[in-house]
């Protein structure tokens, strides 16, 4: 047995030297995958780090893309509200003059001091006219006496105002102005006080 372990003492110190260069070998190895892993790795993460910011990217068209789209619907709402104000604008322009011969009526009415059944009726009808276009956001512009303002008023002639106060104001209104829905329809022919 002797020899035997003779042999095998024999055989392991023949067999150390080239299991020692077989383990420096594989520790060697062992380095040049941990090497390549880490090459493997910063791809990897390169990888990743290109899909975090395509990521970023695409999150943000989709934000900006939400935030138009909700400007744009915003703005066809309001386009469209706008729109529903002044829908009747066309019509409701049109039925001015005929207010006017209406308030031209109802002053030579007033100045028939009896009453009259027909004077009644012709009352009734314009405040009835009144009503409606109330009811659809007309308006008539403020003017006698009040600041001459080229906004709301169209200034036909000046005369010499009657007071000292009345100079630079509306003396006299020549054809009512009016408003649908605050929008002038109609700007007021007016005198102006000098």
């Amino acid at each position: 047995m002797t020899e035997d372990n003779a042999k095998v003492n024999e055989q392991l110190e023949n067999e150390t030297p080239d299991s020692t260069e077989q383990k420096e070998e594989s520790a060697h190895n062992k380095k040049e995958s941990k090497k390549d892993k880490g090459h493997k790795k910063t791809k990897a993460e390169e990888q990743l780090e290109k899909a975090e910011t395509d990521l970023h990217e695409l999150k943000d068209k989709h934000i900006r893309l939400q935030a138009e789209f909700d400007n744009y619907r915003k703005r066809t709402l309001k386009e469209r509200m706008e729109l529903l104000k002044t829908a009747g604008e066309g019509v409701l322009v049109n039925i001015l003059p005929v207010i006017d011969d209406f308030d031209r009526a109802i002053q030579t009415l007033n100045s028939i001091e009896e009453e009259n059944p027909a004077k009644e009726g012709v009352k009734l009808i314009y405040n009835k006219f009144q009503e409606f276009l109330k009811l659809n956001g007309v308006k008539e512009i403020e003017a006698k006496d009040q600041a001459f303002d080229t906004d709301l008023h169209e200034a036909i002639t000046t005369f010499p105002a009657p007071s000292e106060d009345l100079k630079g104001k509306i003396i006299d209104v020549v054809q009512k102005g009016y408003f649908l829905n605050d929008k002038v329809i109609r700007h007021s022919k007016v005198v102006i006080g000098e």
